[in-house]
């Protein structure tokens, strides 16, 4: 048991390496801090301006309060709640994104064949699982901090209550992006291109609601079908009063399905 954590865990440190060291990884990184400089110092270093400028608060009270989610517009930190907002369905595009290649390139380079010489598949699975977890654990930190930091910039005054929101902020961002990278190693279990892998999300997400739609005006309501995917819940925990436990159980136990059902191929996917 304690060989097959260490190897988890050593996996897990390669696939960081592996994003820092490596070509594709540096320019990924590249690609993802250079859309988050754009958000920081646009939408959220000026969210202040929307909450409270004269001219264009009645505005951003009527956008926000047509999307229900006017209560944003009471947080002590405007950058957080900014921030908060655009994470929390930017971040599962990217979780998507940068674990889309966790065991594909392996597959088809026939690497993994090798690495199967020195640790299981199932620990193939959770190593690389974890370490994509650890990567965007790590950015969302970053980022958070930044938008912590532009806050405390603009009022000093501020800095205890953005400490306190961003850590609400982090821990809900962890959970949402949970499932997302469990996807990605679903289809990563038997897929041998990231490309694919990113294609087999759209289909999940285009064709399987069109399915259960059709499926739905012969049987009857169908509507628990619609829990098999990641993010459903995205829209109820915008508002941070209206979050229940359900919302916080729900990615959890979509995330631990995935990882079960990927373990299950890869061990009947031939590599």
């Amino acid at each position: 048991m304690q060989q097959s954590v260490k190897r988890v865990g050593c996996l897990a440190q390669f696939e960081i390496t592996r994003l820092c060291l490596t070509k594709s990884g540096v320019l990924s990184l590249l690609a993802f801090a250079t859309a988050w400089l754009i958000i920081l110092y646009y939408p959220v270093n000026y969210a202040v301006e929307w909450v409270y400028s004269d001219s264009l608060k009645d505005i951003a009270r009527d956008i926000f309060g047509a999307f229900g989610i006017s209560e944003l517009l009471n947080w002590p930190v405007p950058e957080i709640a900014m921030y908060w907002l655009i994470a929390l369905f930017l971040y599962p595009i990217f979780a998507i994104i940068i674990s889309s290649d966790q065991t594909c390139a392996d597959r088809a380079r026939g690497t993994l064949r090798f690495i199967t010489l020195r640790a299981s598949r199932t620990e193939i699975i959770y190593g690389r699982f974890l370490g994509q977890v650890l990567i965007l654990t790590g950015l969302i930190a970053l980022t958070l901090i930044a938008s912590v930091i532009i806050a405390v910039m603009r009022d000093s005054s501020l800095i205890s209550v953005a400490f306190s929101l961003s850590f609400f902020v982090f821990f809900e961002l962890v959970i949402v992006i949970l499932p997302f990278i469990a996807l990605m190693s679903f289809f990563n279990s038997f897929s041998n291109s990231s490309r694919k892998s990113i294609i087999y999300v759209g289909l999940f997400y285009g064709l399987l609601p069109m399915i259960f739609a059709l499926l739905e005006s012969y049987v009857g309501q169908l509507s628990y079908l619609y829990y098999i995917f990641p993010g459903i819940q995205l829209s109820n925990i915008i508002n941070p009063t209206d979050i229940e436990l359900s919302f916080h159980l729900l990615p959890l136990i979509q995330m631990l399905v995935l990882l079960v059902l990927s373990q299950f191929l890869m061990k009947r996917t031939s590599i």
